[in-house]
């Protein structure tokens, strides 16, 4: 869950300096910040991978709970 959470954050971070880069035509800015959102989506989609995992082993028949 705390991975999630970091993906979200990272891609609000990202659209902050996206815009700022914008702002300021300073490109650099701008590519960084799409850099970041990217990197949220990532680690956001990883994170739910792993929670769909834990749930798929926990749902496993002949598991023992």
């Amino acid at each position: 869950m705390m991975a999630k959470g970091k993906g979200k954050m990272d891609q609000a971070k990202g659209k902050m300096k996206e815009a700022a880069g914008k702002v300021t035509g300073n490109d650099s800015m701008k590519a960084e910040g799409r850099m970041d959102q990217a990197k949220g989506k990532a680690r956001e989609t990883r994170a739910e991978a792993e929670d769909q995992a834990r749930e798929a082993v926990r749902n496993m028949p002949g598991r023992k709970k």
